[in-house]
């Protein structure tokens, strides 16, 4: 910048000065100079400052530096903290953490700004957090909600199983492929909700209770894949821990990474380490039968494959010992090629029979299905106080009822 013709100091209207020399130039400072200026007032004024704000715009340094900027809904600083990764800090500094901050402000010349320089950073949301958890945690558990006592067994063999999560997650996707491998057979109702927000615990609550009302499966999961301390809060809500207390069928809280606990897990009947996993869970007796099915099977082809061998192994050495005519060898031999097709069609049948009667079970326990006969042309009447109407004594003229068909519901007036 030109600083000819400009002078350092401007004196005032009414002051008496000397006449501007201008074949030489004004008094002056060079950029150094005046930043050394800017320094040796900025930094002893400021030596030791608490500063607190959100983390922003995060840079680690290969050398182990930190370097992000401190914010605030008005201003932005930047901030530097050098051997930061040395310090075997016990948490990671990221953008959006809110943070306590205790430094110095220097300047750096190299582009004339200023800076904190920091030698320690306290989180402030993640201890808040942290503090709200345990002291609920330690009323609920006051309270017997953690007690192993009232937590209930799951039912070996579910034909039906609800997923309260979010159905474009990735949670659901995995639970379904674990699900359709190991038991195909088995309903799964997607209750959708959201899983992160202020809104997730009152749609997390609606979906629990949803399915208990109406009965529409024998295992509740609560599902969502990993993430932070904020993004699983919703799962520490205290009304959501109660609604799953209050639960008639059996919850599993399936919600994060292995090394994530929240409220839920400690109130659920049982706390799956991720939603992969809770979908092994409420199929694994299903997996062990199925699984003891294909061994029977590999048996039994194993045993008449081996009896065939012996045999052969048995007309062939007798072959070798007894002289006769070719035409009774051949014979022999035919006879023994007809049992072993014998065998072959007898192991057919067999598995046949097998394969139909497990046929035959799977397609009452679908008959069974409530949906299906809704399906067939049924319907459910209940009153406005969720009474089912088993007979005519129970209703009374111009009383409202409510009609429960396969695809949705209407309301009827008696006549």
């Amino acid at each position: 910048m030109k600083l000819e013709g400009l002078p350092l100091f401007k004196t005032p209207p009414d002051e008496e000065s000397e006449p501007l020399d201008r074949t030489k130039p004004p008094k002056h400072l060079t950029v150094s100079e005046l930043t050394a200026k800017i320094r040796g007032i900025l930094e002893p004024t400021f030596a030791e400052v608490w500063v607190q704000g959100e983390v922003s715009n995060t840079r680690p340094a290969a050398s182990g530096h930190l370097y992000f900027s401190l914010k605030d809904a008005t201003a932005t600083i930047a901030a530097a903290s050098f051997g930061w990764s040395k310090r075997r800090p016990p948490f990671e500094v990221k953008d959006g953490l809110q943070v306590l901050v205790h430094g110095k402000v220097s300047v750096y010349p190299a582009r004339g700004n200023y800076q904190l320089i920091v030698d320690r950073i306290e989180p402030l949301g993640a201890g808040a957090l942290a503090l709200a958890f345990e002291q609920l945690k330690t009323k609920l558990a006051a309270e017997g909600l953690f007690d192993p006592r009232r937590k209930r067994t799951l039912p070996p063999f579910p034909k039906k199983i609800a997923v309260v999560t979010s159905p474009s997650g990735a949670a659901i996707r995995d639970m379904l492929n674990i699900l359709r491998r190991r038991a195909p057979h088995v309903e799964v109702l997607v209750v959708p909700a959201v899983v992160q927000g202020d809104e997730a615990p009152r749609q997390l609550i609606g979906g629990l209770d949803a399915v208990n009302q109406y009965g529409l499966a024998e295992i509740v999961v609560l599902a969502r894949g990993g993430g932070s301390i904020e993004d699983l809060w919703c799962f520490n809500d205290e009304n959501l821990a109660r609604a799953i207390a209050r639960s008639k069928l059996p919850v599993i809280s399936a919600v994060g990474h292995e090394i994530d606990f929240t409220i839920s897990d400690f109130v659920s009947d049982l706390r799956a380490p991720t939603p992969s996993a809770a979908a092994e869970l409420v199929t694994g007796h299903w997996a062990d039968v199925s699984r003891q099915v294909l061994q029977a099977r590999d048996r039994l082809r194993s045993f008449v494959v081996r009896d065939l061998a012996q045999r052969r192994n048995l007309l062939a050495h007798l072959s070798a010992r007894v002289v006769s005519p070719l035409d009774k060898l051949r014979e022999q031999a035919q006879r023994t090629d007809d049992l072993a097709m014998r065998l072959e069609r007898a192991m057919k049948t067999r598995l046949e029979h097998r394969r139909l009667a497990m046929g035959r079970i799977l397609g009452k326990m679908e008959a069974l299905s409530p949906l299906k006969v809704l399906e067939r042309g049924y319907s459910i009447a209940m009153k406005d106080d969720g009474t089912v109407v088993r007979s005519r004594a129970q209703l009374n003229p111009n009383e409202i009822v409510t009609v429960t068909f396969h695809d949705g519901k209407a309301q009827a007036k008696i006549l």
